[in-house]
Order: C-alpha cells, then structure tokens, then sequence
C-alpha cells in the first residue's frame, strides 16, 4: 500500500506534522517564557520560602518584597533608567531617519562604505574601548553624570537603528517620492510629510529595540556611574553582597525593573510587529 493511498484512508495523518510542530512551538515558549514567570511568583514569596530546595509552589503571597525593594531606594535608579533611555533613543532617532534617508533615497557616493563604517562601530567590545573612555571622562569630571551615559547610549544604538531605518525606506515606492518632487516638495517636506508617515511602523520598532538597548545596559552604567547617574541593572547586583543571596527581594525589583519594557512593548506591538515585517519583506 502506497503513502498517498494511506493518506487517503487515514486523513488524521496529514495533521501530525502540522500538530507535531504547535507542540513543540508552544514547549519552547514555555520553557523560554517559565523563567520570567517563575521570578514573578518568588517576587510575592516570603524570603523564607523563596529558595527552598525543593521549590515551595504554594506560598503564603506577600507584598514585603517590594516593599523591600523600594526601601532601597529603587526609585532614582528607575527614574535614571528612563531618562537615559527616553533621551538617548530620541536623539538616535533624530540622527538616525535623515541619516538613512540620505544613504536610501538619496544616497551619496560610496554609500556602502559609510553603512560599513556605521556597523564598524559596533565591532570593538565595550571592554577594548572602557578605559580610554573612563579616563576621558574622569579628566572631564563628567564620570557618575546622567546626560553624558545618555550621549554614549546613542553612539551605541545608532547604527542599528541606522541600519534598521534604512531598510524601511528601502521599501518605500520611489514614484511616490518622485511625486512629491513633481509637485515641488523640498527635501524636508518630502521626508517628514511623505515619506515618514509610510515607514512609522518602523520608526516605531526602531524605537522600541533601541529602547529596550539602553534600559537593559549594564557594563557601562556600572563603571561609569557610583550613586547620581546609577541605573538599574547595576543597582539591581546590590542585592547580592556577602550576608547571601537576598532571592526574594531581588525577584521583585527585577519584576520592577522589567515592567516599562513589557509596557512599552504591549503599547506598540502592532507597530512593532509591522515595522519589522516591512524591512523583512525585502
């Protein structure tokens, strides 16, 4: 008896491979979603129950964790968070639309060799280039400042989102451009009033990546900053020092530290998932 002749008398077949698949997609969101889930039920555990072996399921749910965190003064480190990486993607999206308009749609000469000089840029690790900077900066007095990790956030992030930009404008249709050249459109005009409202969605995702960049960061927050400037990835190690492993009160303040980037990402999903569809389609 042939496949086909099998297929034919047993249809059910056909949908192994399609329902073997569902499987084993939703057995690897799962194993990829459980540990984030699991650090948020021991941020409600007691401190008691939080690293029993073996793990406690049922515990008796608490606010004290948060409370604790919180009382370490949690809240300059979330405001620095958001402040480095609001002003920081602002700024890499200022630079970042022009730049890729102009090595798109407008491309210059050699134009290959100044996105390889942008991506370049990301070859060097942070920890070839930490004590030139360090010392720059400690020279400068400009060491534990706010605004200076924000203009080294956007060095960081902008050829990504160079990169990324320009692949959005990569899919915009030239006869619309050349339209609005008919029709005596300037180049500012033709950037932000045609062009622009096209490739939203990609601004948007590009936003959000660079974002979620900056508020994740730690090698540089940590040497660059001491108390003013601080952010929370470094703050976050505090919680480890030598009385132990404060599990508890750690699961809840990275339960804080992650709740603007699951916001942010919630808020623009729709953007997010178009923005990057669009530079795939290419």
């Amino acid at each position: 008896m042939t496949t086909s002749t099998i297929e034919r008398q047993r249809p059910w077949l056909r949908k192994v491979p399609a329902r073997a698949l569902t499987v084993i997609t939703w057995a690897l969101v799962l194993a990829f979603v459980f540990p984030f889930l699991w650090m948020i039920v021991t941020a409600f555990k007691p401190e008691g129950q939080a690293a029993t072996n073996p793990p406690t399921f049922f515990a008796d749910w608490t606010l004290e964790s948060f409370t604790a965190a919180f009382a370490r003064d949690m809240a300059p480190y979330l405001i620095n968070s958001a402040t480095a990486s609001l002003l920081s993607t602002a700024v890499v999206l200022l630079l970042a639309i022009p730049g890729a308009y102009a090595l798109t749609v407008r491309p210059i000469k050699r134009t290959r060799d100044a996105l390889f000089f942008f991506i370049s840029t990301r070859f060097m690790p942070l920890a070839a280039a930490i004590i030139p900077i360090y010392l720059m900066l400690q020279s400068m007095g400009a060491l534990d400042n706010i605004t200076v990790l924000s203009i080294l956030y956007v060095g960081m992030n902008l050829p990504i989102a160079v990169w990324m930009m320009r692949s959005f404008f990569s899919e915009v249709p030239f006869e619309i451009i050349e339209a609005a050249q008919v029709d005596g459109a300037n180049v500012r005009t033709e950037l932000f009033r045609v062009v622009l409202p096209i490739v939203l969605p990609g601004v948007a995702a590009a936003g959000l990546i660079c974002f979620i960049f900056a508020w994740n960061e730690y090698f540089l927050a940590n040497i660059l900053t001491s108390s003013i400037a601080r952010t929370t990835p470094p703050f976050l190690t505090s919680f480890v020092d030598g009385r132990g492993l404060f599990l508890a009160v750690l699961s809840a303040a990275s339960s804080l530290a992650i709740l603007p980037v699951v916001i942010a990402g919630w808020v623009a999903q729709k953007q997010l998932v178009r923005g990057l569809a669009m530079g795939a389609i290419k």
